[in-house]
């Protein structure tokens, strides 16, 4: 009896960020043949969206693929592929990964949007690219606890704020629960405090109008580094207050897009 044939080995992509926010991906790979491509495949779509990149030799043994910051990458998340030959794309697993001047990436702003894209590796080891196109964009830079409350930092990008500019606080999903926060501005720099007095329990999420009330809605975000997924990495203690609804907890947290929510717990008194 013939043994079966030994799976094939993983094959492993290198990733290095820039500072213009271009990934680029050096894969591991012999005997290729006709037209390699990578492949990112935009996950939860109902078609098979794809973007596909050529590999081109970089080093003995090694194909190297470009993903410029030119290159419009949708919001969301893209599992990479190779095509080395014929027959299905194998998946990609993360092999050393450099992203240290994503950490220090400042963006211009100056074509109205912010690309990120950040490699990581899934639950099962495969390498995926998390992408954000945001247009304009709210960075937060600081959040700072203070008594009863919360003071948030941060910068906006792809437009300036107007005198009219203001902060928001949307209760879940419920779009009609909005909670006005004045906003102080320098440029393109913008400060805030969210009193947690009057909050209701339940989930709050933060926002910008940098243009009032008559113009775009920002969702307030942390994207500009290196960390793909924040909510494990970045958290603060809750603070206890006493509102109209009772006691509570509350604090800061990011979500799953790393976009800025606030926590309301009620606690016993």
């Amino acid at each position: 009896m013939t043994p079966p044939n030994p799976p094939a080995a993983p094959l492993r992509a290198d990733c290095v960020g820039d500072s213009a926010g271009g990934l680029t991906f050096d894969v591991a790979a012999r005997g290729t043949t006709g037209a390699p491509l990578l492949i990112l495949r935009r996950r939860d779509t109902d078609g098979d969206e794809t973007v596909g990149l050529p590999l081109a030799p970089a080093a003995e043994g090694v194909l190297r693929a470009a993903l410029p910051s030119s290159v419009a990458l949708p919001e969301g998340r893209w599992d990479a592929y190779a095509a080395l030959s014929e027959g299905e794309p194998r998946r990609l697993v993360p092999g050393v990964t450099d992203l240290r001047s994503l950490a220090a990436r400042v963006p211009g702003g100056l074509l109205g949007h912010v690309a990120v894209r950040i490699p990581y590796a899934t639950r099962q080891g495969n390498l995926t690219v998390r992408s954000w196109l945001r247009a304009p964009h709210a960075e937060t830079a600081e959040l700072e606890p203070v008594p009863g409350g919360l003071t948030v930092r941060g910068r906006i990008y792809g437009t300036q704020p107007t005198p009219e500019a203001h902060a928001e606080l949307r209760a879940g999903a419920d779009q009609g629960r909005v909670r006005r926060l004045d906003l102080v501005t320098e440029r393109a720099d913008f400060a805030f405090t969210v009193p947690y007095d009057g909050l209701a329990p339940g989930d709050w999420s933060l926002w910008l109008r940098p243009a009032g009330a008559s113009g775009p809605v920002v969702r307030l975000a942390r994207l500009l580094d290196d960390v793909a997924d924040k909510r494990p990495v970045l958290t603060w203690p809750r603070a206890r207050v006493v509102t109209a609804d009772g006691p509570v907890e509350a604090g800061p947290y990011y979500t799953g897009d790393n976009d800025l929510s606030l926590a309301v717990v009620p606690r016993e008194s």
